[in-house]
């Protein structure tokens, strides 16, 4: 076998394991969405309604300087473009509601956010180094009545 070809190879094999990879968490955040199941205290789900349907995704908050925190760490992110095209969310965590406005983080804050929710190399390995986008989920108070 040639370099060229065991390289190819190499690229294959390695693009099939990011795939499935990528597939087996899209896959377990959906189902998760669909039962309600809260995996502990940094599990979250969030429900965006788009054209009238609400639609979900468990993923993984993160607290910093006493804010809400979520990544987009993987490469499907259909979930992150909708929280961003439709801001005013609710968030679940642990069977509590909260109306919330997912705001994209950038700059410094997504800098300091990015080195306190540091991932370990073989999990950036194995998801093909995506580039990594923040959501800070603020709480959303409702105006005070007349």
């Amino acid at each position: 076998m040639s370099v060229l070809a065991a390289a190819g190879v190499a690229v294959a094999a390695y693009l099939g394991i990011v795939v499935a990879v990528e597939s087996l968490v899209g896959f377990m955040g959906r189902r998760h969405a669909r039962r309600g199941v809260q995996a502990g205290e940094t599990w979250l789900t969030i429900t965006a309604t788009v054209d009238g349907e609400d639609r979900s995704v468990v993923v993984a908050g993160v607290e910093s300087a006493g804010r809400t925190y979520v990544a987009a760490n993987h490469w499907p992110r259909t979930w992150y473009r909708r929280m961003v095209e439709n801001p005013d969310v609710r968030v679940t965590v642990q069977g509590r509601q909260a109306a919330c406005r997912a705001v994209p983080v950038s700059g410094d804050e997504r800098s300091r956010i990015a080195s306190e929710y540091h991932l370990p190399l073989i999990v950036r390995i194995l998801t093909g180094f995506p580039p990594r986008a923040f959501l800070r989920l603020d709480p959303v108070v409702p105006e005070p009545a007349p």
